[in-house]
């Protein structure tokens, strides 16, 4: 019977793959360079191996789809804090990839005394952060797991904002917390102090409880349990009332306007058309995400597009340059979203698509509407990162029943056999055909666009609407500049 374990990718993928090696795997496929999400075992029959974003290997191995996978135990944990009775075993750890969670808050004092009143004044530990009338704010990667700790300091509100990534830049002015992950000893940037370390994380094997308990796992699992590294480094948590360093800064103006940048690989045509409009964005070696802009007050920050359209629906930015894909998203699953598109812009071009395996009859979604109905196949397994967008999908072209699966990138490595269906970008669907995938259908073109807010500023006015009113006040002056420049470097370019 077949072994199936599941790989990482990313900051994981270089130790484990010479864990592999001193385990006396040869394996083929599995380096920095190698675009393919099957490595080859060719020394132990019967071992197929796959390889995930590093997040998607817990849910994959707790249902049941691979026997035993390799990740942080930080992705363990954040799971199961939410579904405490999840299929999952952790093995051992395996000697690598440590890092710390910690609950970092901003180092600035002025911003910390002007979040509070009374006694409450000072968020210079947890304790007083606790004491704050208000709710406090927490932003991360690890949801449940931020939760979980709210829950066990008796934080009297709180609210968790969920993101895909780039925590460290919401402290202080959209978050009052950040949990994020760090190396062992390394200081925070950002402006950021840790406040203390809520888990010590490292590359652990886990196992599926009933293949575990079931199963002879040995012909895989003492080899890799036999080239684990060192046990972990002795804990240094900071003590939970570490008070934070003084960095005095003003609180900023009142009525500065917030713009959201993206990172990645959106950042470079983003940058270089706001350059075209005159508005210049340099580095701050100081803080990466908090770059500086030629315009008087007005902010920037560099987040992640997957992230804007809730956090402009929320009000932690007035502007933001995200895709269309994921403002759709948002307002599948947000439909009375205050988020609206003010501009179309010229770069940052993908389609939507409905992706199959090559080798799968299915040349259109009629084509997989007709067996679901027959009951020829059980529920359709749909994955994408657009989560909202495939159930719209689902529910507009009748697949029922399906099982939506979230994932957090390489999504291509599901198909075939761990979904049926993928719901991708793409811009040219070649790296799709690399990977024996095939389109069968497009739900839509998407550009980058300009997203805003329908608030008090804004409410009821479209695009033209702005240009061209007297402004209300400061903020939507300067709102109303930034669009008006986007706009006339759009009409330029035609």
């Amino acid at each position: 019977m077949q072994l199936r374990l599941a790989l990482p990718k990313g900051q994981l993928l270089a130790e484990t793959s010479a864990l592999l090696h001193r385990s006396g795997l040869e394996v083929a496929g599995y380096d920095e360079q190698s675009r393919s999400y099957r490595p080859e075992c060719r020394n132990l029959p019967g071992t197929s191996l796959k390889v995930f974003n590093e997040r998607d290997i817990p849910i994959q191995v707790a249902v049941g789809n691979y026997e035993l996978g390799i990740c942080g135990l930080d992705w363990v944990a954040e799971l199961l804090a939410k579904y405490p009775s999840s299929a999952l075993v952790k093995v051992q750890d395996l000697g690598y990839g440590w890092r710390h969670l910690c609950m970092a808050a901003s180092r600035s004092s002025a911003w910390r005394d002007s979040r509070c009143d009374g006694e409450a004044a000072g968020l210079t530990s947890l304790d007083g952060l606790g004491r704050q009338p208000g709710t406090i704010r927490i932003a991360t990667e690890y949801p449940h797991l931020a939760e979980a700790f709210a829950l066990r300091r008796r934080f009297r509100r709180f609210a968790i904002f969920p993101l895909w990534g780039g925590a460290e830049a919401y402290p202080p002015e959209s978050a009052d917390l950040a949990l994020i992950a760090r190396p062992p000893g390394s200081p925070l940037n950002h402006g950021l102090a840790s406040l203390c370390d809520v888990l010590h994380s490292g590359a652990c094997l886990v196992a599926h409880r009933p293949s575990w308990e079931s199963r002879d796992l040995s012909p895989l699992l003492d080899r890799l349990a036999a080239a684990a590294g060192e046990p972990p480094p002795p804990a240094t948590a900071a003590s939970p009332d570490a008070r934070l360093p003084e960095d005095r800064e003003a609180p900023g103006d009142p009525e500065c306007v917030w713009l959201a940048l993206p990172d990645g690989h959106q950042q470079k045509p983003a940058l270089e058309f706001l350059a075209r409009a005159g508005i210049s964005v340099a580095d701050d070696p100081r803080d990466p995400r908090r770059p500086r802009v030629n315009l008087d007050g007005i902010r920037v920050k560099v987040i992640r597009p997957q992230d804007m359209p809730l956090q402009v629906a929320n009000g932690n930015f007035d502007l933001a340059l995200t895709g269309e894909d994921w403002l759709a998203d948002h307002l599948y699953q947000f439909p009375g979203s205050p988020v609206r598109k003010l501009l179309a812009l010229p770069f940052g071009r993908v389609r939507i698509v409905a992706v199959v395996g090559k080798s799968t009859p299915f040349k259109s979604p009629r084509d997989l509407e007709a067996p679901l109905r027959r009951r020829d196949i059980g529920a359709l397994r749909i994955a994408s990162e657009y989560i909202n967008i495939a159930d719209r999908y689902a529910r507009d072209n009748h697949l029922s029943p399906c099982h939506l699966i979230p994932t957090w990138g390489a999504t291509e490595a599901f198909l075939p056999e761990d979904a049926d269906l993928l719901i991708e970008n793409t811009q040219t669907g070649r790296t799709l055909a690399q990977h024996g995938l095939r389109i069968i259908d497009t739900l839509f073109e998407s550009s980058a666009c300009l997203i805003g807010r329908t608030t008090a500023d804004l409410i009821g006015r479209t695009t033209a609407d702005l240009i061209g009113r007297t402004p209300a006040g400061p903020r939507q002056e300067r709102i109303s500049g930034i669009v008006q420049r986007l706009e006339r470097t759009l009409k330029d370019s035609h």
